[in-house]
Formats: C-alpha cells, structure tokens, sequence
C-alpha cells in the first residue's frame, strides 16, 4: 500500500470523528470547509495523486472517491441531526404561551393603482358624481369618430391604437368614448359622471409611458354650465387630493372633443412651489388635460348644443399615485415587486 493511501485512510478516520464532535450548523460547514473545500485537507492531499507510479494511480484515486463520498454522506447526515437538535432547543427555549392571541394571517391589499383610483372617484362622489362604467374594447367610431376626429385626423397619431383583426373594433386609447355612452343613455338630462377605466397605447415603455395605464374620465353637462364650474370643481379635487392651499392653473392646449382645451398644473406638493426635481424646477405640476365639450361631442351624446354646455377632464391614475407618493417610474406598478407594493399600498 502507497504512503498516499495510508494518508487517505487516515485523513478519513480524523474527518469522521472531528464530524461527531460538531455540535451546530456553523460547525458543520466550517468542517465541510477543513476537509472537502476547494482547499481543505483531501483536496490538499489529492494533489499528490499525479506523483504516483502510472500503475497504482487508478487504484488510488478509486479509494479517493469513496472516501470523499463516504465523508459528504456523512456531513449530510450530521447537517439534518444538528438542524434537528437545533430546532428542539429553540423550541424547548420559546416554550408555548397558550394565552397569547393568535398570530395575524397575512393578507392581500389593495393594488396602489385601485387605492388612487378609488381615492380620486371618492373625492368626486362626495362632490355628486356618480361612477359609469364603460366597455373598454370600443369601435373606432366610439373611440374617434364621434369624439370629432375625422378620419386621418393627424390627432389620432397622439394615440398609437391596438387594432383587433376586426379594423372597426380596437381597445381603447382613452375613457373618453364611455361621454358618448353616458350622455346618449341619459340625454337630455343633466349628468354628473367619472369613468375610471383601463386604457391602451402602442406605446415604447418607459419611466414615464406604458403600453397599458387606468384614466378617470370626467363629465358635466347642464344648462349654463361653464369653465369657472370646471375651475371650481378641480380646485376643490385638488385640495382634497393633495391637501389644502393647492393652487391650479390652466395652460391652452388643443383637443379634438373638447374647445377650448386646456392642460391643468398643480403646484408641485412636495416642493410647494419652489422648484424641483419631481415638477422639473417650474414648480407646477401637469396633472390633466381638460375643456368644454365640443359643441360636435354634445350633439353626437344627444344634447343640443344651443341648450346645454358642459365640460369634461382625463386624468391619469398612476401620474396621480406617482405624484402624490414620489414615484419616479410608473413600470414599478406592473413589475410586481412585492417591496415596492407594500410600500406604498
């Protein structure tokens, strides 16, 4: 017998009885590490292997391997006892107190696009809005034509639209078909309505974009309604949202569906006012685009014009959360990082 196998068989006989005297999980790995780490004793030891006659090699390196199985049976089998041990103690240590009440179960909550999303319809049922729900796969005309944009309007370039196989039947780029819907089933009465909704858009995601987003669609319509009602119906959205002393201000703009139309800032809520990172150091803050509804859009709804007015607003839901919360990318809402949604559920 080589000089190297008696030192195999006596590294075995060492390994296996400095194993029995481990006593916890550490022990054992830091033993697995003495022994058959990359530079432990039988790694060591096996380097002389290639120093052998030709002959004895195959031989030796035989009774190598089995002796390195041997001792990972043996570390496997000592790791479970030890776990074992180590989880009787810990439990004999707690003990059980009988009389303490139960653990809370986890459970689900809200998504923070539902939380915002029923905030802000919140906000404006308190102010006697009630809530419409709309199709949102719709037909081009819904979605375009009776919305004032004609057919190859370059407006309809602002919204990349998802075609179904069918060209007259999309998924819609925006809430606003669910006016059309909403004024045509109750015309000619008044109505007060939001239309929270999911909305799509072939769109390249980005910090800012996604292809798929939630609005909330807004809608007055009555005799002698004007835009100092929409400027007070905002204004007192905005204070509710965002806290009180909120200042807005509306910046001309152009839609086909509404005229005029207008952008709606808010002063920045984190910096109030004084410039920063979030409200790019103007200060304000764009929350929504609105107007009055087009004299057109009121007489596709069923309204005469000549007799009612009314105004209508779209905001995103996830740029309200965004805003209020300080996210600064709306793909954390769809990446489905349980971190991120328990924070700011």
């Amino acid at each position: 017998m080589s000089e190297l196998v008696t030192q195999l068989e006596e590294l075995h006989t060492g390994a296996l009885a400095a194993l029995a005297q481990t006593q916890t999980t550490d022990e054992t790995r830091a033993w697995h590490g003495d022994y058959l780490g990359r530079k432990g004793k039988l790694t060591t030891l096996l380097t002389g292997l290639g120093q052998l006659p030709r002959e004895e090699r195959p031989a030796v390196g035989k009774r190598a391997n089995e002796i390195k199985l041997a001792l990972e049976q043996a570390l496997e089998e000592r790791q479970a006892a030890t776990a074992h041990d180590e989880m009787t103690a810990a439990l004999s240590a707690e003990g059980i107190d009988v009389t303490l009440p139960g653990r809370r179960p986890l459970t689900g909550r809200y998504h923070p696009t539902t939380t915002a999303g029923r905030e802000i319809v919140g906000i404006f049922q308190r102010m006697g809005f009630y809530v419409y729900d709309a199709p949102e796969v719709e037909t081009d005309e819904m979605n375009f034509g009776l919305l004032n944009f004609a057919p190859g309007h370059p407006a309809r370039e602002m919204q990349d639209t998802f075609f179904t196989t069918n060209p007259d039947v999309i998924l819609r780029t925006h809430t606003s078909p669910g006016q059309i819907r909403a004024m045509r089933e109750y015309a000619p009465e008044p109505i007060r309505v939001v239309l929270p909704g999911k909305c799509w858009r072939n769109e390249d995601v980005t910090a800012r974009a996604e292809m798929m987003f939630y609005q909330v669609e807004g809608l007055a319509v009555g005799h002698n309604i004007t835009f100092s009602d929409l400027k007070g119906v905002l204004l007192k959205f905005f204070n509710e949202m965002y806290g009180e002393g909120r200042k807005i201000r509306f910046r001309k703009s152009y839609f086909p569906f509404t005229e005029p139309s207008v952008e709606v800032d808010v002063d920045c809520v984190l910096c109030g006012g004084q410039g920063c990172r979030m409200c790019k150091y103007t200060g304000w803050l764009e929350i929504m685009g609105a107007g009055m509804v087009h004299p057109v859009v009121l007489q596709n709804g069923g309204y005469d014009p000549a007799v009612f007015s009314g105004w209508a607003f779209g905001m995103g839901i996830e740029r309200q959360a965004i805003l209020k919360r300080g996210i600064d990318d709306i793909r954390y809402f769809y990446d489905n990082d349980v971190r991120f949604l328990e924070r700011v559920a």
